[in-house]
């Protein structure tokens, strides 16, 4: 398989792969993500094979809009709408019930991990392509791509496209909070410290 780099803006090329149970490489708010769509189970599982990811572990997925979050998830409790309010688009990864259809490939549990990215040629991507599974483009346990470059390093005859948007900012990774239950649970702490966590929820008792 041939991998090709083109623009970020070239969103019809990204597309057409997508909808044909492609996967695709594109810049993110973090790093460089790998995407199928979520709603596609041979796709996500192609996904899989190119990072060469153990098919145990959940994959992240990416909505363009905070109320697009209902095409991933059975409902949107209280405490995450509060959360979503403040903090998304952005650096936050919500832990939600999981809407049936999505497929078992994407998470084997009854909840989905869901947000929306902080960049604009990400988001025109998902409101074209709707909710996409993403992990980092990079092979399963190498360091995550901050530049197409790197993801063509990697990925190169795995993957037939990296749109190209620049290097990215890198650094931390999303803060993963978990809104099933009563309570909040941080499960990783990234680029939203739980301090900023706790005091959004303890504005609203």
């Amino acid at each position: 398989m041939k991998t090709y780099i083109l623009p970020d803006t070239e969103i019809a090329a990204a597309l057409q792969i997508l909808q044909n149970g492609g996967v695709v490489a594109f810049p993110t708010d973090t790093v460089y993500g790998l995407g199928a769509l979520a709603f596609n189970a041979d796709a996500v599982r192609r996904l899989y094979e190119a990072k060469s990811r153990p098919l145990e572990k959940s994959i992240p997925v990416l909505v363009a809009d905070v109320e697009h979050l209902t095409d991933v998830a059975r409902q949107i409790p209280p405490l995450a709408q509060i959360l979503a309010a403040q903090f998304l688009p952005g650096g936050l990864t919500l832990i939600l019930p999981k809407k049936k259809s999505l497929p078992l490939v994407v998470s084997s549990s009854d909840t989905v991990a869901a947000r929306v990215p902080d960049h604009e040629p990400t988001r025109a991507l998902l409101r074209a392509a709707g909710a996409l599974a993403v992990t980092s483009a990079n092979l399963s346990g190498q360091p995550s791509p901050v530049t197409a470059q790197d993801v063509y390093n990697q990925l190169r005859g795995r993957i037939p496209l990296i749109l190209d948007g620049g290097q990215t900012r890198g650094g931390l990774p999303s803060t993963l909070v978990d809104c099933t239950g009563n309570t909040a649970k941080i499960l990783r702490e990234g680029l939203i410290s739980g301090a900023q966590i706790l005091e959004a929820l303890k504005k609203f008792g």
